[in-house]
């Protein structure tokens, strides 16, 4: 069954400004690395938003822009030590 509604998890971000999408999710939605899919990130309790346009790695992994990571960063000086919504539409 491919992606055709949102699917959202937690994650937190790892070295070089990525996240990994669980494999259970890979898995059930038969997800591809050539598959374009729009990404929505959110900021673990707040209501700030961000959105790209973005393909997974064949490792599982999704890098986020640096524009994406900047605009995180004015939000949430730590990054690196607070939880992602991660949200996954088709495109």
């Amino acid at each position: 069954m491919p992606l055709t509604h949102r699917v959202e998890f937690k994650v937190q971000l790892q070295n070089q400004n990525r996240f990994q999408i669980p494999k259970i999710i890979r898995w059930e939605y038969k997800l591809e690395p050539s598959q374009p899919m729009k990404v929505t990130l959110r900021i673990f309790n707040l209501g700030f938003y961000e959105s790209f346009l973005g393909k997974m790695l064949p490792d599982g992994r999704v890098t986020v822009p640096r524009i994406v990571i900047v605009q995180l960063h004015q939000r949430m000086p730590d990054l690196k030590a607070s939880f992602l919504e991660v949200y996954l539409d088709p495109v």
